[in-house]
Protein backbone atom coordinates (compact mmCIF):
# COMPACT_ATOMS: atom_id res chain seq x y z
CA UNK A 1 0.00 0.00 0.00
CA UNK A 2 1.20 3.67 -0.93
CA UNK A 3 0.46 7.06 -1.57
CA UNK A 4 0.40 8.00 -5.56
CA UNK A 5 1.51 12.22 -6.40
CA UNK A 6 0.37 13.78 -9.33
CA UNK A 7 1.76 16.10 -11.55
CA UNK A 8 1.27 19.59 -10.63
CA UNK A 9 -0.11 20.49 -14.34
CA UNK A 10 -3.34 22.53 -12.66
CA UNK A 11 -3.50 24.19 -9.80
CA UNK A 12 -5.25 21.33 -8.53
CA UNK A 13 -3.49 18.71 -9.02
CA UNK A 14 -0.63 20.44 -7.18
CA UNK A 15 -0.44 18.75 -3.92
CA UNK A 16 -2.67 16.54 -4.33
CA UNK A 17 -2.26 12.20 -3.55
CA UNK A 18 -4.13 9.51 -4.03
CA UNK A 19 -4.11 5.62 -3.26
CA UNK A 20 -1.45 3.79 -5.60
CA UNK A 21 -4.05 0.35 -4.95
CA UNK A 22 -0.85 -1.75 -4.69
CA UNK A 23 -2.91 -3.94 -2.08
CA UNK A 24 -6.14 -4.37 -4.43
CA UNK A 25 -5.86 -8.04 -5.84
CA UNK A 26 -9.23 -8.14 -7.18
CA UNK A 27 -11.85 -5.17 -8.75
CA UNK A 28 -14.68 -6.17 -9.05
CA UNK A 29 -16.96 -7.07 -6.21
CA UNK A 30 -18.39 -10.55 -5.11
CA UNK A 31 -22.25 -10.24 -6.80
CA UNK A 32 -23.92 -11.92 -4.41
CA UNK A 33 -22.86 -10.43 -1.04
CA UNK A 34 -23.79 -6.86 -2.58
CA UNK A 35 -26.92 -4.58 -2.82
CA UNK A 36 -28.35 -1.53 -4.58
CA UNK A 37 -27.71 1.85 -1.79
CA UNK A 38 -30.16 5.00 -2.97
CA UNK A 39 -29.22 8.12 -1.85
CA UNK A 40 -31.37 9.89 0.66
CA UNK A 41 -29.43 13.51 0.04
CA UNK A 42 -29.69 13.36 4.16
CA UNK A 43 -33.66 14.13 4.21
CA UNK A 44 -35.53 12.05 6.75
CA UNK A 45 -39.14 10.84 5.86
CA UNK A 46 -40.65 14.09 6.33
CA UNK A 47 -38.11 15.35 2.93
CA UNK A 48 -36.53 17.48 5.10
CA UNK A 49 -32.49 17.99 5.58
CA UNK A 50 -31.47 16.31 8.60
CA UNK A 51 -27.90 16.90 7.80
CA UNK A 52 -26.48 19.85 5.88
CA UNK A 53 -23.61 19.25 3.20
CA UNK A 54 -24.22 16.09 1.88
CA UNK A 55 -26.15 14.99 -1.14
CA UNK A 56 -24.85 14.09 -4.95
CA UNK A 57 -21.86 11.93 -5.44
CA UNK A 58 -20.90 8.89 -7.42
CA UNK A 59 -23.45 6.01 -7.69
CA UNK A 60 -22.42 3.03 -5.47
CA UNK A 61 -23.29 -0.52 -4.44
CA UNK A 62 -23.20 -1.39 -0.84
CA UNK A 63 -20.84 -4.45 0.35
CA UNK A 64 -22.74 -6.59 2.79
CA UNK A 65 -19.82 -6.77 5.22
CA UNK A 66 -20.16 -9.82 7.74
CA UNK A 67 -19.69 -7.91 11.42
CA UNK A 68 -21.53 -10.69 13.49
CA UNK A 69 -19.38 -13.45 12.82
CA UNK A 70 -21.80 -15.73 14.08
CA UNK A 71 -19.75 -18.75 11.78
CA UNK A 72 -18.19 -20.12 14.89
CA UNK A 73 -15.41 -22.96 14.68
CA UNK A 74 -15.80 -22.98 10.67
CA UNK A 75 -12.08 -21.66 9.02
CA UNK A 76 -12.09 -19.48 6.17
CA UNK A 77 -9.39 -18.74 3.77
CA UNK A 78 -8.44 -14.99 2.39
CA UNK A 79 -9.76 -15.60 -1.42
CA UNK A 80 -8.86 -11.35 -2.05
CA UNK A 81 -8.21 -7.58 -0.81
CA UNK A 82 -10.79 -5.46 -2.47
CA UNK A 83 -11.47 -1.84 -2.44
CA UNK A 84 -15.06 -0.75 -0.88
CA UNK A 85 -16.63 2.60 -2.18
CA UNK A 86 -18.58 3.10 1.60
CA UNK A 87 -15.69 2.98 3.66
CA UNK A 88 -12.12 3.91 3.87
CA UNK A 89 -11.06 0.71 5.30
CA UNK A 90 -10.27 -2.24 2.63
CA UNK A 91 -12.43 -5.44 2.75
CA UNK A 92 -11.21 -9.16 2.45
CA UNK A 93 -13.33 -11.62 1.02
CA UNK A 94 -13.22 -15.08 2.56
CA UNK A 95 -14.45 -18.52 1.68
CA UNK A 96 -15.67 -20.78 4.37
CA UNK A 97 -14.76 -24.58 3.40
CA UNK A 98 -18.76 -25.24 2.86
CA UNK A 99 -18.43 -22.73 0.07
CA UNK A 100 -20.18 -19.71 1.79
CA UNK A 101 -18.36 -16.22 1.12
CA UNK A 102 -18.32 -13.30 2.85
CA UNK A 103 -17.20 -9.54 3.61
CA UNK A 104 -14.79 -8.80 6.77
CA UNK A 105 -13.16 -6.13 7.17
CA UNK A 106 -9.26 -6.34 6.01
CA UNK A 107 -7.11 -5.54 9.04
CA UNK A 108 -3.04 -4.96 8.85
CA UNK A 109 -1.39 -7.78 8.16
CA UNK A 110 -3.84 -9.94 6.74
CA UNK A 111 -3.37 -11.47 3.12
CA UNK A 112 -4.19 -13.18 0.49
CA UNK A 113 -4.42 -17.25 1.35
CA UNK A 114 -4.11 -16.29 5.16
CA UNK A 115 -6.93 -18.35 7.16
CA UNK A 116 -9.07 -16.70 9.84
CA UNK A 117 -11.48 -18.05 12.22
CA UNK A 118 -14.08 -17.03 15.12
CA UNK A 119 -13.90 -19.22 17.54
CA UNK A 120 -13.42 -18.99 21.85
CA UNK A 121 -9.74 -21.11 21.21
CA UNK A 122 -8.42 -19.26 17.43
CA UNK A 123 -5.20 -17.88 17.59
CA UNK A 124 -4.55 -14.51 18.51
CA UNK A 125 -3.49 -13.42 14.45
CA UNK A 126 -4.77 -10.43 12.88
CA UNK A 127 -8.88 -11.31 11.28
CA UNK A 128 -9.88 -13.61 14.33
CA UNK A 129 -12.77 -13.08 16.36
CA UNK A 130 -12.63 -13.97 19.99
CA UNK A 131 -15.00 -12.93 22.77
CA UNK A 132 -13.23 -10.30 24.91
CA UNK A 133 -12.35 -12.57 27.49
CA UNK A 134 -10.47 -14.90 25.67
CA UNK A 135 -8.05 -12.25 24.17
CA UNK A 136 -4.92 -11.33 25.59
CA UNK A 137 -4.76 -7.73 27.87
CA UNK A 138 -3.12 -5.62 25.90
CA UNK A 139 -3.95 -6.88 22.19
CA UNK A 140 -4.69 -4.61 19.49
CA UNK A 141 -8.54 -5.22 18.71
CA UNK A 142 -10.87 -3.84 16.34
CA UNK A 143 -14.67 -4.16 15.36
CA UNK A 144 -15.81 -4.57 18.66
CA UNK A 145 -19.09 -5.73 19.74
CA UNK A 146 -21.11 -3.29 22.44
CA UNK A 147 -23.99 -5.45 22.55
CA UNK A 148 -23.62 -9.67 22.56
CA UNK A 149 -25.06 -10.44 19.07
CA UNK A 150 -25.58 -7.63 17.55
CA UNK A 151 -22.36 -7.50 15.62
CA UNK A 152 -19.65 -5.03 15.44
CA UNK A 153 -19.70 -1.52 15.71
CA UNK A 154 -16.79 0.55 16.83
CA UNK A 155 -12.76 0.59 16.00
CA UNK A 156 -14.16 0.28 12.11
CA UNK A 157 -12.38 2.67 10.10
CA UNK A 158 -8.91 3.02 8.00
CA UNK A 159 -6.09 2.78 10.91
CA UNK A 160 -8.24 1.89 13.83
CA UNK A 161 -7.48 0.11 16.63
CA UNK A 162 -8.28 0.02 19.95
CA UNK A 163 -6.59 -1.85 23.05
CA UNK A 164 -8.03 -4.17 25.68
CA UNK A 165 -6.68 -2.78 29.00
CA UNK A 166 -7.94 -5.00 31.41
CA UNK A 167 -10.99 -7.78 32.87
CA UNK A 168 -12.75 -7.14 35.62
CA UNK A 169 -15.51 -9.68 36.02
CA UNK A 170 -17.97 -9.81 33.88
CA UNK A 171 -16.76 -6.26 32.19
CA UNK A 172 -13.80 -5.65 30.23
CA UNK A 173 -11.93 -1.99 30.06
CA UNK A 174 -10.93 -1.51 26.47
CA UNK A 175 -9.47 1.85 25.31
CA UNK A 176 -10.72 3.37 22.26
CA UNK A 177 -9.11 5.21 19.24
CA UNK A 178 -10.49 8.28 21.19
CA UNK A 179 -8.72 8.01 24.10
CA UNK A 180 -12.08 7.22 25.98
CA UNK A 181 -11.63 3.81 28.24
CA UNK A 182 -15.08 2.14 28.53
CA UNK A 183 -16.75 -0.92 30.18
CA UNK A 184 -17.82 -3.48 27.36
CA UNK A 185 -19.33 -6.96 28.54
CA UNK A 186 -16.69 -9.56 28.42
CA UNK A 187 -18.98 -11.79 26.40
CA UNK A 188 -18.66 -9.38 23.60
CA UNK A 189 -16.63 -10.62 20.49
CA UNK A 190 -14.04 -8.40 18.71
CA UNK A 191 -11.19 -8.75 16.01
CA UNK A 192 -7.76 -9.07 16.45
CA UNK A 193 -5.43 -6.24 14.74
CA UNK A 194 -5.65 -2.87 13.58
CA UNK A 195 -7.84 -2.09 10.97
CA UNK A 196 -5.68 -1.22 7.67
CA UNK A 197 -5.00 0.96 5.25
CA UNK A 198 -3.21 3.28 7.26
CA UNK A 199 -2.17 5.81 4.65
CA UNK A 200 -6.19 6.79 4.69
CA UNK A 201 -5.35 9.78 6.97
CA UNK A 202 -2.49 11.62 4.84
CA UNK A 203 -4.47 11.62 1.97
CA UNK A 204 -5.02 14.86 0.08
CA UNK A 205 -7.86 15.66 -2.17
CA UNK A 206 -7.02 18.89 -3.52
CA UNK A 207 -9.85 19.76 -5.92
CA UNK A 208 -13.19 20.40 -4.85
CA UNK A 209 -14.40 17.86 -7.42
CA UNK A 210 -13.30 15.03 -5.35
CA UNK A 211 -15.16 15.97 -2.37
CA UNK A 212 -17.89 16.08 -4.98
CA UNK A 213 -17.63 12.48 -5.94
CA UNK A 214 -17.72 11.64 -2.54
CA UNK A 215 -21.40 12.90 -1.78
CA UNK A 216 -20.04 15.82 -0.12
CA UNK A 217 -21.10 19.34 -0.75
CA UNK A 218 -20.01 22.63 -0.40
CA UNK A 219 -20.57 24.22 3.53
CA UNK A 220 -20.63 27.98 3.80
CA UNK A 221 -18.92 29.68 6.96
CA UNK A 222 -22.17 31.32 8.96
CA UNK A 223 -20.32 34.48 9.53
CA UNK A 224 -20.42 35.00 5.61
CA UNK A 225 -24.41 34.39 5.52
CA UNK A 226 -27.10 36.96 6.34
CA UNK A 227 -28.29 37.43 9.96
CA UNK A 228 -31.49 35.61 8.35
CA UNK A 229 -29.47 32.03 8.23
CA UNK A 230 -27.34 32.42 10.62
CA UNK A 231 -26.49 33.46 14.27
CA UNK A 232 -23.39 34.81 13.50
CA UNK A 233 -24.19 36.29 9.88
CA UNK A 234 -24.51 40.21 9.22
CA UNK A 235 -22.59 42.96 10.24
CA UNK A 236 -20.25 45.69 7.94
CA UNK A 237 -17.22 43.58 7.05
CA UNK A 238 -16.04 40.81 8.67
CA UNK A 239 -17.45 40.26 12.38
CA UNK A 240 -15.99 38.49 15.11
CA UNK A 241 -17.44 39.26 18.12
CA UNK A 242 -20.38 36.38 17.99
CA UNK A 243 -19.83 33.37 20.42
CA UNK A 244 -19.39 30.39 18.46
CA UNK A 245 -22.75 28.49 18.16
CA UNK A 246 -24.42 26.20 15.30
CA UNK A 247 -27.21 27.37 12.65
CA UNK A 248 -29.95 26.24 15.79
CA UNK A 249 -28.06 28.46 18.32
CA UNK A 250 -26.67 25.95 19.86
CA UNK A 251 -23.24 26.38 21.65
CA UNK A 252 -20.06 24.83 19.93
CA UNK A 253 -16.78 24.13 19.84
CA UNK A 254 -16.05 22.72 22.97
CA UNK A 255 -19.28 23.01 24.36
CA UNK A 256 -20.54 18.84 25.96
CA UNK A 257 -23.93 17.99 24.38
CA UNK A 258 -23.83 14.48 25.44
CA UNK A 259 -27.09 13.40 26.97
CA UNK A 260 -26.83 9.57 27.31
CA UNK A 261 -27.24 9.11 30.82
CA UNK A 262 -28.16 5.51 30.45
CA UNK A 263 -24.49 4.78 29.02
CA UNK A 264 -22.63 6.99 31.49
CA UNK A 265 -21.61 4.29 33.94
CA UNK A 266 -19.66 2.70 31.01
CA UNK A 267 -17.06 5.04 30.56
CA UNK A 268 -14.06 4.98 32.97
CA UNK A 269 -12.21 7.88 30.89
CA UNK A 270 -13.59 10.45 28.64
CA UNK A 271 -11.95 10.89 25.62
CA UNK A 272 -9.16 13.05 25.28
Amino acid sequence: MGIKQFSARSHASRGMTGFDFSEITKTTPEKSLTESLSRKGARGNHGMITMRHQGGGHKRRYRLIDFKRTKVDVPAKVLAIEYDPNRTARIALIGYIDGTKAYIIAPVGLNVGDTVLSSDKADIKPGNALPLNAIPVGTTIHNIEVRPGKGAQMARGAGAGAVLVSKEGEYCQVRLPSGEVKFILSICKASIGQVGNLDNENIKLGKAGRSRWRGIRPSVRGMHMNPVDHPLGGGEGVGKGHHPVTPWGQPCKGYKTRQNKRTDWSIVKRRK
